[in-house]
């Protein structure tokens, strides 16, 4: 009986200790967390400016330069609001040139692919991720799921993931009923009416283009080009011309875009999805770092703040995109047709249903997107 209560009692001061060991060490990590964290943001104070590429909203960049001055008074942030492509495009030729003024572009897997990773001017993403909450994978639905999916790299990161609705009409020239399937786009009274986001280009045009291509082949493609579609690279052209009623549909229009028109009560709205189905999106969420980016630290504090709890709310109200992150509540979107995945999908679904990720590039948008060049002239 003495030597199990010894055992016992040895057992107990070996079990406190290690708990006591486990709280120290746990204290030990946040404290030196916060400590690295403070000197990033003196570090990012001295540095004074960010200076980012970001989609096409003049109130996603209201909303994120107020929200991230508020936090981080004395670190100026330069957001250039533009379509993908023509923000990678100036910030590559600007590296090309040996001009260092951008540190970060945010906006679509491919833009990004084709802009900085494959021209080797991006930066690992991952020592950029310095706050705990948004280090750990648990605080993310999929955990870290990086837009360059293929070889390891992991120099996008990939922070949205939702279906949306991806087809638009004018209330006043369409009813919702006549467009069940998207074959019903083949029918003669569209002709001449119907309006898509360039899908030579990356963006939500070429992404429903890709789509199409898998679940209905290049010959309903053709067909669909014979429609005497309006191709154009401006969302906000394409999105008055519906709003005017110049046009009937628009195909890759994304709701920021619309915005505004439907604020102003104007006859647009999304139409239920086909039932032929969609795809899964990160729309314009993924962000990638401009190799040995001029403001490092600042780069490093605004990543923190937009993969925060607070950030993530702040893009995803301002351009009415879903985040992965599991502490935002994203149920609200469901009224601008955006369902997020983590409130509808099984993560199996998630992945068999998205054209957006490295590989999904590789096999279908770029053949896609080679058909779409042939076909539109």
């Amino acid at each position: 009986m003495k030597t199990t209560l010894t055992a016992l009692l040895i057992w107990s001061l070996v079990g406190a200790h290690g708990v006591l060991l486990l709280i120290s060490n746990r204290a030990h990590s946040q404290t030196g967390a916060t400590a690295e964290w403070e000197r990033t943001v003196a570090a990012a104070k001295k540095e004074g400016k960010l200076v980012a590429g970001i989609p096409a909203s003049a109130d996603l960049r209201k909303q994120l330069e107020a929200a991230f001055k508020a936090k981080f008074p004395g670190i100026e942030i330069e957001l250039s609001p533009s379509r993908g492509p023509q923000n990678v495009r100036k910030i590559a030729e600007e590296y090309k040139a040996g001009i260092r003024n951008f540190d970060l572009s945010i906006g679509g897997t491919d833009t990004m692919l084709y802009g900085f990773v494959e021209p080797a001017i991006a930066e690992p993403f991952e020592p950029y991720m310095i706050s705990p909450e948004v280090k750990d994978p648990k605080q993310w639905w999929g955990g870290h799921i990086w837009g360059d999916n293929q070889g390891g790299k992991r120099f996008i990161y990939s922070f949205e993931a939702f279906t949306s609705d991806n087809l638009w009409h004018s209330t006043e020239l369409v009813k919702a009923e006549e467009i069940r399937s998207y074959d019903d786009l083949l029918h003669p009274k569209w002709k001449g009416k119907i309006a898509i986001l360039d899908p030579r280009n990356p963006g939500a045009g070429h992404s429903t283009w890709t789509f199409l291509w898998m679940i209905k082949g290049e010959e309903f493609l053709k067909k669909l080009v014979q429609q005497d579609l309006l191709v154009s690279t401006n969302q906000r052209l394409l999105g008055e011309a519906l709003a005017k009623g110049k046009i009937s549909l628009t195909i890759g229009i994304s709701y920021y875009t619309l915005e505004p028109f439907l604020k102003a009560g104007l006859q647009v709205k999304a139409l239920p999805v086909p039932k032929e189905g969609t795809y899964t999106s990160n729309g314009s969420g993924t962000v990638t770092i401009v190799k040995n980016p001029p403001h490092p630290n600042a780069t490093k504090v605004f990543i923190n703040w937009l993969l925060s709890k607070e950030g993530q709310e702040t893009f995803g109200a301002a351009i009415g995109q879903a985040t992965r992150r599991l502490d935002v509540d994203t149920k609200s979107l469901r009224a601008f047709g955006v369902h997020a995945a983590k409130d509808s999908l099984s993560l199996e679904s998630y992945y068999k249903l998205q054209n957006h990720l490295e590989d999904a590039i590789n096999k279908y948008r770029r053949p896609a997107m080679e058909i779409a060049r042939q076909l539109i002239h």
